[in-house]
């Protein structure tokens, strides 16, 4: 077989162009993605200092609400005692050694045993603490 220089030279050429032209392919695909890549990561020092504004002013104007529960504990002379506004009864005690006791109307402790001298009521509410501030 004879080869033919010209026809030799060609196939060398069409060669060397499609390696430079996949060189090229390459380098255009690095320049053109990693840096898209890393500048879409990044933020710009106006957008951290907004946030961080922004952030404090909601910061300062409202905080979280926590329930939390209030209790306190009245009595008084007879069968019958009452809690402060706003306030349940959530418990009663009562003289005499009388186990007998009864929540009426959500408020008043009353007593069931005959001639008692004190009852006692343990009357709470829910209060909740933090919110809106000036």
């Amino acid at each position: 077989m004879i080869y033919d220089v010209k026809a030799i030279t060609f196939i060398l050429q069409v060669k060397l162009y499609t390696n430079k032209k996949m060189k090229a392919i390459l380098v255009l695909l690095f320049v053109v993605l990693i840096p898209a890549k890393y500048a879409s990561a990044q933020r710009c020092p106006v957008e951290d200092a907004i946030d961080a504004k922004i952030s404090a002013a909601i910061d300062s104007k409202v905080s979280i609400l926590v329930p939390e529960l209030s209790c306190t504990s009245v009595s008084a002379r007879g069968a019958d005692v009452s809690c402060p506004s706003d306030y349940k009864a959530t418990g009663c005690a009562c003289g005499m050694a009388c186990g007998s006791w009864d929540i009426r109307g959500e408020t008043q402790c009353h007593c069931q045993c005959a001639n008692i001298d004190w009852t006692s009521a343990r009357c709470c509410k829910v209060v909740l603490s933090g919110g809106f501030s000036g």
